[in-house]
């Protein structure tokens, strides 16, 4: 049966609600029932039934004359929606209890509790029901790993999608054709069956060809974390230039997946890795594809230049400027809310924010009496290996961080990698074609932190101001640091 397996998306019937349409016969010399590979190329090919003639190997002669054998027992074995087994296999049956079974009432029936069970199940509608894959391998740090499960779970949660389960696996690499092990890759496929997930997402990028070979084994739409995150962005992005930089970015990215990938060519309908402005694009012909990404690129330009503009004008006028960088969910929003009374979108979401925003604010001038006013840029929040495609795409938007006066990195004290966080910021301020100004640490939500974690941070950054943009704590003196910052970086003082 493992031998004769049919590809899962070239079966005639397929989905967590049904059964194939393909009822298998098979023979064996011993009076042993199904074994363990047998049931799981059943249940991985979901099967209506499974038949086990169990042959008498006595009275069998060469062809063209003698006595023939006969069939000993025979064993039924079908699935079961069941929470515990996947599978039923009867006991020792004649063969005449087996011909006479309507399999046509079985498999109806069965179907029909398979439905139940899913209703049962049931999400949000409109929402994936996701089966999440993490790989660990010996060059990975096992906290960093961890830290990283905990995030691909919550990128898949805001980009709409319902986690149902999360497998896990240690290698000394990836495999180069599947990612995870032939073992691992069944127990996936078997566990999305059981559980009825409709979305199998993966907590590394994926080349096209481990895509395509997963899909075909387990037989769901398989994406990546990239996938994922341009997802979100497609679901975030407002406004004109938010939406022109993440359809550049999609198609950037699906270009050289396109040809022979398993079943993102029939993508459209709806589902984490299908949204955005250039699905459709991505049904087209490559030439054509490659014109729309052109076309794109021309636009980014010219939002770039005008950007560039307007930043010439804000210096010209003398306007000191102050860019807010941290990673993704760092409370970047909150605090220009609080800071300026703006009304810019803040959530408890990955990537709440895409589009650039700037706006005034007075301060304290600590070298004189007098108020002095900044101008503060919420920017897009950053994660660990950003795609390269979204930081060429939004280039337009990262030069605001590139070209303003002095940078105020934002971190999440509260959360439990804030430290790789960190780290993951600074590495791509440091890529970025132009130094970015002076930078001043404060450390966010410390309203929700212990004492412990808070002196382990006080004697790590001591320079570090402490704050809760929420409650309103350590402001006053933000205030202040950020009129020395700000002098610093234009004086030279």
């Amino acid at each position: 049966m493992r031998q004769t397996q049919i590809p899962l998306l070239e079966l005639p019937r397929y989905g967590a609600e049904r059964l194939c349409g393909i009822r298998c016969i098979t023979t064996e010399l011993k009076s042993d029932p199904p074994n363990e590979a047998q049931l799981t190329a059943m249940a991985l090919q979901r099967l209506d039934a499974v038949v086990t003639l169990c042959l008498s190997g006595q009275g069998f002669t060469k062809r063209g004359g003698g006595q023939t054998g006969y069939i000993r027992q025979t064993y039924l074995a079908n699935l079961i929606p069941h929470p515990e087994a996947r599978w039923s296999v009867s006991p020792p049956l004649r063969l005449e209890d087996v011909t006479e079974q309507d399999f046509l009432d079985l498999v109806e029936g069965l179907e029909e509790e398979f439905r139940r069970q899913a209703q049962a199940q049931a999400v949000q509608p409109g929402h994936d029901r996701v089966l999440v894959v993490g790989l660990l391998t010996d060059r990975e740090d096992p906290v960093l790993f961890r830290d990283t499960l905990t995030e691909i779970q919550r990128l898949v949660e805001s980009a709409g999608g319902d986690i149902l389960h999360v497998t896990k696996q240690k290698r000394s690499r990836p495999h180069p054709q599947t990612v995870i092990g032939e073992g691992k890759l069944e127990e996936v496929a078997l566990s999305a069956q059981t559980i009825g997930a409709n979305l199998v997402v993966f907590n590394r990028d994926l080349s096209p060809m481990q895509v395509r070979n997963i899909e075909r084994q387990v037989g769901l739409r398989v994406v990546d974390r990239t996938e994922v995150i341009l997802d979100i962005f497609a679901q975030r992005a407002k406004t004109g230039a938010g939406k022109l930089q993440v359809e550049l970015a999609q198609l950037a990215y699906q270009l050289p997946r396109l040809a022979g990938r398993g079943l993102a060519m029939s993508r459209l309908g709806g589902g984490i890795g299908t949204r955005g402005p250039g699905e459709t694009k991505l049904e087209t012909e490559r030439r054509a594809i490659q014109k729309r990404i052109s076309r794109l690129q021309s636009q980014v330009n010219e939002l770039q230049a005008h950007r560039a503009r307007l930043r010439q004008q804000r210096q010209r006028q003398s306007v000191p400027s102050v860019a807010l960088v941290g990673y993704t969910n760092a409370g970047k929003s909150t605090l220009l809310n609080t800071l300026t009374h703006a009304e810019v979108y803040a959530a408890d979401q990955l990537f709440a924010t895409l589009d650039p925003t700037t706006r005034k604010l007075v301060i304290p001038d600590t070298f004189s009496d007098e108020l002095k006013t900044i101008l503060l840029t919420d920017t897009v929040g950053f994660i660990h290996d950003l795609p390269p495609s979204l930081v060429d795409a939004f280039r337009a938007t990262l030069e605001e961080v590139s070209e303003a006066d002095a940078l105020l990195h934002l971190v999440d004290l509260s959360h439990s990698a804030w430290q790789s966080q960190i780290r993951a910021v600074m590495t791509i301020l440091s890529e970025m074609p132009v130094t970015p100004g002076p930078i001043l640490l404060v450390l966010n939500k410390v309203d929700a932190v212990d004492q412990d974690r808070l002196e382990e941070a006080k004697e790590e950054y001591p320079q570090a101001l402490f704050v809760s943009a929420r409650d309103r704590l350590g402001l006053e003196t933000l205030r202040q640091r950020l009129s020395q910052l700000v002098h610093y970086a234009v004086e030279g003082a």
